[in-house]
């Protein structure tokens, strides 16, 4: 018989929950190590691109697995290619202000678009962008293990009707980062502040 001084056996969903938890600090703690290498990163999940696409060759299988991968990686391009608050989005709804009579309740500053410096912030951060890519192709080579996931198609009209979707949609999202002014990338020199040039 037990006393009633003895601690009572954890139970066992208890258990789970705590060795769960530990997994997940690990996981954390492991994603916080990376962080900082954006190069190593890329190369990383660029290595599991590589693997992905061998598998997809040598074995002449899944390519709905790899179209769908490809769609949902273009997908992932668009956002991290575009900035958080749209200037179209905000064009339309100033015309739709104009349009009711509303938005005359005195200047506003600043009183031009360009008379105030605003950074380029991205909807989907770079950080976001490279673990969903890496969680994706992971995905991806997972369901190349199962039979199940092969489904006969003449890929070529696959591989067709991408390209002609990436095509269009890159050359619509240029035509807009033309019209609004923004470059979604860091070009040129960095410069220091309060250090020695």
């Amino acid at each position: 018989m037990m006393s009633s001084d003895e601690p009572a056996a954890p139970l066992p969903l208890a258990a789970a929950q705590l060795q769960f938890a530990k997994l997940q600090r690990q996981y954390q703690q492991t994603l916080d190590r990376w962080t900082p290498h954006v190069l190593q990163r890329w190369l990383g999940t660029l290595g599991l691109l590589i693997i992905f696409m061998l598998r997809i060759v040598l074995s002449e299988g899944w390519y709905i697995v790899c179209y769908a991968l490809a769609i949902y990686l273009l997908n992932l391009l668009l956002a991290f290619l575009q900035p958080r608050f749209d200037p179209s989005i905000q064009d339309d709804l100033m015309a739709d202000e104009i349009e009711e009579g509303a938005g005359d309740d005195g200047p506003a500053l600043p009183s031009q678009r360009d008379d105030e410096f605003r950074p380029f912030v991205r909807r989907l951060p770079e950080w976001q962008f490279w673990l969903s890519s890496t969680r994706a192709v992971l995905v991806a080579l997972f369901c190349t293990i199962s039979e199940i996931f092969d489904v006969p198609v003449y890929w070529p009209i696959l591989v067709v009707y991408f390209c002609v979707l990436f095509a269009l949609t890159m050359r619509r999202q240029i035509q807009h980062m033309i019209k609004y002014k923004y470059i979604p990338f860091d070009i040129g020199r960095k410069t220091r502040y309060g250090g020695s040039n």
